[in-house]
């Protein structure tokens, strides 16, 4: 028998972001916890953002609060099985990512080993992040990019799509010369012919990929066709077969929207055998989904810098082990997904 809770936590942004999609100044999420009859706790988090994944949050809260019942009637069934149970009950990615997290965690506070090394015994001891630099201003967004040059970050990206990209784009490259690469963000904010034109326009200060600079499949494999620069897939690859479908050199995979650490680990591995390169990245998720992209990214050995350094934009305390050092974050040693506390 399981004893299963859901609660909500708000988690304010220190400045408000601003994207293609919205502007975003507090993050709502959902934590699973699951104690077993051994006493063993398991925690997982659900992290719907409507604005980014069309996906309403009363929606999961509702799917999670059906799963909570179906894990507490469980008797014998393993960790796949209930995340199976639940995902014929509701099949809701976001919500589903909760359950499987917190059963992952469940089974490595268990075993009294990290997540990362239940999936592998070769993990690596720490993934590489990029710094995120959301300010509107030239002068603001250069200021950014020296503190992540003084953090010791190679790969800094900025978000497009909004505002005099080209100032902000030169402001940040005259910040952090040659020695960081670049990386931009449109979150499908541009038609073909536009990204086309953006990124030739934007490519005269040297970028490392574009992600998302338009929706769809055929979309992103024509701008890659047509462009100088990597393109990488990110709200695409929610859609049935994209991320199979070789239309982008690399491919940011979330843990909330592929359904979990399990889903990931199977698309990962689809992404590599069609030659694209997988990366991790939040929707500036809770602590326990960034612990877990982590252990994934780690089990994987991910070497492109993965989206994940996004904790010390809440204005709130974070786990210090999930924070970057010198523009890498170390997998949490601890037991499971490695964190305790009351935001994870």
């Amino acid at each position: 028998m399981l004893d299963v809770s859901v609660d909500t936590v708000e988690l304010p942004l220190r400045t408000p972001l601003r994207t293609a999609w919205g502007t975003l100044r507090t993050r709502s999420i959902l934590v699973l916890t699951i104690v077993g009859s051994d006493g063993v706790v398991g925690r997982g988090e659900a992290a719907p953002l409507e604005p980014y994944d069309g996906v309403p949050f009363p929606a999961v809260a509702a799917a999670l609060e059906q799963y909570a019942e179906i894990l507490r009637r469980s008797r014998g069934r393993s960790g796949a099985g209930l995340v199976d149970a639940c995902r014929d009950a509701v099949d809701l990615p976001q919500a589903l990512a909760a359950v499987d997290m917190a059963l992952w965690d469940r089974a490595g506070r268990r075993e009294g080993r990290p997540v990362a090394a239940l999936l592998t015994d070769r993990a690596a001891a720490s993934v590489p992040v990029n710094a995120t630099i959301g300010a509107d201003d030239p002068d603001a967004a250069a200021r950014a990019a020296a503190a992540a040059v003084e953090a010791g970050f190679d790969t800094v990206k900025v978000k497009v799509g909004v505002g005099d990209d080209l100032a902000r784009l030169q402001a940040i490259r005259a910040a952090i010369g040659d020695r960081l690469a670049l990386r931009l963000d449109a979150n499908g904010a541009w038609s073909v012919d536009e990204a086309v034109a953006r990124i030739e326009e934007l490519a005269t200060v040297g970028l490392e990929l574009v992600e998302e600079p338009v929706h769809g499949v055929p979309q992103l494999r024509e701008v890659r066709e047509r462009v100088p620069v990597r393109i990488a897939m990110d709200e695409t690859a929610a859609l049935p077969g994209a991320v199979g479908a070789g239309a982008a050199d690399a491919i940011c995979l979330k843990v909330s929207r592929g359904g979990g650490i399990g889903a990931l680990t199977v698309q990962a591995a689809l992404i590599r055998a069609v030659g694209g390169e997988p990366y991790l990245a939040s929707t500036y998720d809770g602590p326990l989904g960034i612990a877990a992209a982590v252990h994934v990214a780690a089990a994987l050995g991910v070497e492109t810098p993965c989206g994940l350094a996004t904790l010390d934009a809440f204005d709130l305390p974070m786990p210090a082990a999930l924070l970057p050092v010198d523009g890498r974050i170390a997998v949490p040693p601890g037991p499971g997904l490695g964190v305790d506390g009351p935001l994870g």
